[in-house]
């Protein structure tokens, strides 16, 4: 008999990589249903149909609780083609493929977009799903009908339930039906965990380091390892038809240096954007801010402004401390406040 998802479970807490958590473990069973029907022995043929994939699974709970943890054990039991993705990665992918359709002339340019991902895989388990752009808003619902329809199972982790998904968007009447096929396609089943996984990982752990030595690069590797479990994928965001790129991303967890984002002609819409994208930001190599890099400074009260709006926790390896990183020249007096909330963003439980 093939390995559980509770074996895996048992195995995690007794080796001490996993908390037991009564939560966590109720949801188990929910994944184990689908494991189990996709481990059958599939009686299709030329006469028979084969059975109906099983129903999906839509989990969705507060930030840290462990949601993306059990999905990856889940993966890993998988004997069926099976691709685990950030939801946002996934839809980027998407939205590139029907743009390239719709180049060539394609009618429907969705079709064969959706035939591509799902004569590869048979079960697409989808991290952090949410919608805050109007053109994935537009392309999910048939994209799944599509995905569904071909006998794919999906599985994806959310902080909300999916009424509350695309909440205030524009038309988002639109919208409407794809929750509907979403609750009738997908179990879905709340991971209410008291406990927050990803702040217990920070609990205790410095989250400014200073100066930007061999020491604090260390330290920010060892954070970077503990938040990823050595997962990471490339993140693009895209924004006003532009896109910005984070090479380093793993569940909910982005990391770049500050001249990846505070280097470039980015404004206050593309940090918004990565602000409500990513739930940690680990920030790199922050030098001294004055006359020589203004527009860099200018930039980086702006990203702190969106981190600090959205309660972004942030980590970051810097020149200095927060209160002598910008000492001289023009908005050194203004920046005292974003000092102020680099020094209040480093408290512990920020971003809960």
């Amino acid at each position: 008999m093939s390995e559980t998802l509770t074996d895996r479970y048992d195995a995690g807490v007794a080796a001490g990589t996993i908390d037991d958590d009564p939560v966590q473990r109720e949801a188990l069973p929910a994944f184990e249903r689908i494991r189990e029907e996709l481990a059958k022995p599939q009686k299709g043929g030329l006469f028979r149909k084969a059975p109906p994939p099983p129903k999906g699974l839509y989990l969705w709970g507060g930030v840290g609780r462990g949601k993306s943890m059990l999905m990856d054990l889940f993966v890993d039991t998988l004997d069926v083609p099976a691709r685990r993705v950030h939801f946002h990665a996934f839809m980027q992918e998407v939205q590139k493929g029907v743009h390239a359709e719709r180049q060539k002339g394609t009618d429907d340019p969705i079709k064969p977009v959706a035939k591509r991902v799902s004569d590869e895989v048979k079960v697409f388990a989808f991290d952090e799903m949410q919608i805050t752009d109007i053109a994935d808003a537009m392309i999910v619902g048939r994209l799944f009908e599509r995905l569904i329809g071909a006998g794919c199972v999906v599985v994806t982790t959310s902080n909300r339930p999916p009424d509350d998904l695309y909440k205030d968007g524009l038309n988002r009447h639109l919208f409407l039906p794809f929750i509907e096929v979403l609750k009738e396609n997908l179990e879905v089943k709340e991971l209410a965990a008291e406990r927050d996984y990803r702040q217990d990982r920070l609990q205790g752990t410095d989250t400014y380091f200073s100066p930007n030595d061999a020491e604090a690069r260390a330290a920010i590797e060892a954070v970077w390892e503990r938040l990823s479990g050595g997962r990471e994928e490339p993140l693009t965001l895209t924004v006003q038809g532009r896109t910005l790129e984070l090479a380093r991303f793993s569940n909910g967890v982005a990391r770049a240096r500050f001249y990846d984002l505070c280097g470039k002609m980015l404004g206050p819409a593309d940090y918004l954007k990565l602000a409500e994208t990513v739930r940690v930001l680990i920030l790199e190599d922050v030098p001294r801010l004055g006359r020589g890099n203004f527009n860099e400074a200018k930039r980086f009260v702006t990203l702190i402004d969106a981190l600090y709006e959205a309660r972004t926790r942030l980590i970051v390896s810097a020149a200095a401390t927060p209160d002598y990183l910008y000492v001289e020249g023009p908005g050194a007096f203004e920046f005292e406040r974003t000092a102020s909330r680099l020094m209040e963003m480093q408290a512990e439980g920020w971003g809960a």
